[in-house]
């Protein structure tokens, strides 16, 4: 007979091994809960490539402030503006690959930079990691109130009369708004003259003191101008009319074929923890379609874009082959 207390010992054994095998289960699943909650433990830094007031600028700090009440941690802005994005870019790829810092990069900086400079300083294929999509804003061609130029029509009418010599604004040079318009020129048969200047504002106000003819920009940061009655919308750049903004024509109803959306998105350095990756892309889509931020966006022009980091990184190679045969066929050269 076995003693009873050699029986007590065995359950005993037993029970422990069962408890630390469900300790080991709990663990495993608790260490993912735990590395979710803590990061982020500090500030996180959003470098916009863009200056204050920009386009850019405008979305990125709404979805900071959203990402901040979020992660109960303040998400600070830093615009690093100029040479098609470069420095930001730098200031990014540079930066500790610890999802501390992370890039609200708008379409030029990826698509545009690396075929029009010639040392970009920058990997859009091996320095950074694709997080999240924000949304798209498809140009916007638009004329000051006062302007003789009353439709779509009138500038086509008027840049085939006047050949090279109808001004256009855009934020910077190498950008989608500068290649927008040097794409719509030709389309028109009536190249325009392009009037660079250091940012969206700065080329607004150039507008609205007459000192060029046409500015063609995203729509986040002309809206405002146009529903105050100050600018004139002459058309957007997109295949159809859009949501919210019915009365304002397609350029494709009089120019078959021509497009030209802006986008934004969220990139990290390369090697980025892929559990703050997905953490920031999990928060990020949930954001872009609450109800209030699909609002806020509507008024500026901007439409939400969802979607993993993979379909991201797919979407920004296809983004970029686009905009190099445009880069191609109008026969721009390195910088």
């Amino acid at each position: 007979m076995t003693p009873i207390h050699v029986k007590r010992s065995a359950l005993k054994n037993h029970l422990l091994a069962t408890c630390l095998a469900a300790l080991v289960g709990m663990a495993t699943t608790f260490s993912g809960t735990v590395f979710a909650q803590a990061w982020p433990t500090k500030p996180v830094r959003m470098i916009v490539p863009f200056p204050a007031g920009s386009t850019p600028d405008v979305i990125a700090r709404h979805l900071a402030d959203r990402l901040g009440i979020g992660w109960g941690q303040p998400v600070l802005v830093d615009n690093r503006p100029g040479a098609g994005g470069i420095p930001g870019m730098t200031a990014l790829v540079r930066a500790p690959n610890d999802g501390y810092t992370i890039g609200f990069i708008p379409a030029s900086v990826l698509t545009l930079t690396p075929e029009l400079y010639k040392n970009p300083q920058f990997n859009a294929d091996t320095d950074i990691t694709p997080v999240a999509s924000i949304g798209t804003s498809p140009m916007m061609v638009v004329v000051n109130q006062s302007s003789d130029i009353k439709s779509m029509a009138d500038l086509i009418k008027t840049a085939k009369a006047q050949p090279g010599k109808i001004t256009f604004a855009a934020s910077q040079l190498n950008s989608v708004p500068h290649l927008s318009g040097e794409m719509l020129g030709k389309a028109m048969n009536a190249p325009m003259l392009i009037v660079p200047y250091t940012g969206t504002p700065q080329a607004v106000t150039a507008l609205l003191t007459n000192e060029v003819v046409v500015l063609i920009d995203g729509m986040a940061a002309l809206v405002p101008n146009v529903k105050a009655g100050k600018l004139r919308a002459l058309a957007v750049m997109s295949k159809e009319r859009l949501p919210g903004f019915e009365a304002v024509p397609a350029a494709a109803e009089l120019i078959s074929g021509i497009e030209s959306i802006g986008w934004f998105s969220i990139f990290a350095p390369a090697g980025a923890p892929a559990g703050v990756v997905e953490q920031i892309n999990r928060d990020v889509n949930k954001i872009v379609v609450a109800p209030d931020v699909v609002a806020k966006f509507a008024e500026l022009g901007v439409y939400p874009k969802t979607g993993t980091p993979k379909a991201l990184g797919d979407f920004v190679t296809e983004q970029r082959t686009l905009w190099k045969k445009v880069v191609t066929d109008l026969k721009l050269q390195p910088q």
